[in-house]
């Protein structure tokens, strides 16, 4: 086995290098999680055993498997196993050391921890052919679920197999769907798109009263879509007319092909922006990432939000795109609150110096299973969550409510 280094070249496709039996080899490097091309790179196969392999991985070594590939899954479990298992050592540091201050010490602890174990596991990789084909024994046909994420192949790449095993993943669930109990239908999430598996936001926009200001013009934006799920609910709550916005191209096609499915054409129309569409309409509903914070890949870009700052342009831009009357449906979670990322005092600061005013709030206890699990580092902040829909009018037109 022996290692390279691979070439760096700014504003350049990623390339990993490594050498094979003597002979230098480059390949285009994929990363949907936006992981550099690992510095180090060796050939691993059936003989490789777990200890080696994660021993490599935690020194920022990759590698580059040629063996089975059902075998490589289950190294890759194995390497998963090891990664829980701390060694005795760090067991004894871990316990020396004082427990996390406060809540948001412990969240910013399990997110590097979340870090650390990404990169251990990203690094036993996989060779795909141009057409997203992997040439090794009994390995699954993966082309389907490449193409889905990656595009129309056009070289040979390598990525990890954690990244496959998420793109399989992904797959099964665009061709099953979720069942969204609130729609009384399925949604397709693809792959990079955030999968509506915590109903109870899409119950809140099932429930809410609507604006009276719709009797007169039947028209709502669904800022940041998503899947499309929620502008799927208010049309199917009868409102005419729904412009659904979303930046992101993956975001955009999934939405559409999900209207699409649900028979809703007629009534949403799916519209390329950041935020907001032209014009104003009686109803503007958002859903934003709810925890302020980094993420550590760009696939969780839907559910952290540095600085807040989908939901600051949200709140104030919100005026300028309501009629007279109408509502703006502000759809958070006050887990950043239980968190210390984000105090309810700094919510309620941005809704006011955005001139707007709380006319109700509904409120909604989550149904997901990690509030219940007491093991969960951060089970203190998700026992006490709670979503709510905030509905919220200009200052000068707020009425009781």
């Amino acid at each position: 086995m022996s290692a390279h280094q691979p070439e760096q070249r700014p504003d350049a496709e990623p390339i990993i290098e490594w050498t094979e039996e003597g002979v230098p080899h480059r390949a285009r490097w994929r990363s949907e999680a936006g992981m550099p091309p690992p510095r180090r790179v060796v050939i691993a196969d059936d003989r490789t055993d777990a200890d080696t392999a994660y021993r490599l991985a935690c020194e920022g070594t990759a590698l580059l498997w040629r063996g089975d590939f059902q075998n490589a899954r289950q190294l890759l479990q194995a390497m998963a196993r090891r990664v829980e298992r701390k060694p005795r050592r760090a067991q004894r540091q871990a316990k020396a050391k004082p427990a996390p201050a406060t809540p948001a010490e412990a969240f910013h602890l399990h997110r590097q921890a979340q870090a650390q174990r990404a990169r251990t596991l990203g690094m036993l990789l996989l060779p795909f052919e141009s057409d997203h084909t992997v040439p090794l024994r009994r390995a699954p046909d993966v082309r389907e679920a490449c193409t889905e994420a990656y595009g129309p192949g056009d070289q040979p790449y390598v990525a990890s197999m954690r990244e496959l095993l998420g793109l399989i993943g992904a797959h099964e669930w665009r061709k099953k769907g979720v069942p969204v109990p609130a729609l009384g239908d399925r949604i397709h999430p693809w792959y990079g798109v955030f999968s509506p598996v915590r109903g109870e936001y899409v119950d809140l926009v099932g429930q809410a009263p609507l604006p009276a200001a719709l009797a007169r013009e039947s028209l709502a934006f669904d800022i940041g879509t998503g899947t499309g799920v929620l502008a799927a609910m208010l049309a199917r709550r009868g409102i005419a007319r729904v412009v659904a916005t979303d930046q992101d191209p993956r975001a955009l096609g999934c939405a559409a092909d999900n209207i699409a499915r649900l028979g809703l054409t007629g009534q949403v129309e799916i519209v390329q922006a950041d935020l907001f569409p032209s014009g104003r309409a009686p109803l503007v509903v958002c859903n934003p990432p709810w925890v302020p914070a980094r993420a550590n890949a760009p696939i969780e870009h839907a559910i952290y939000d540095p600085d807040s700052r989908m939901l600051r342009g949200f709140l104030a831009g919100l005026a300028a795109h309501l009629t007279d009357d109408g509502e703006g449906w502000l759809i958070l979670s006050d887990l950043a609150e239980h968190l210390g990322l984000r105090p309810r005092e700094t919510l309620l600061g941005m809704i006011d110096a955005a001139r707007l005013q709380v006319l109700g709030r509904i409120d909604i206890k989550p149904r997901h299973p990690r509030a219940a699990d007491a093991d969960d580092p951060l089970h203190a902040a998700r026992a006490a969550e709670t979503t709510s829909l905030w509905r919220l009018a200009p200052k000068a037109a707020a009425q009781p409510g």
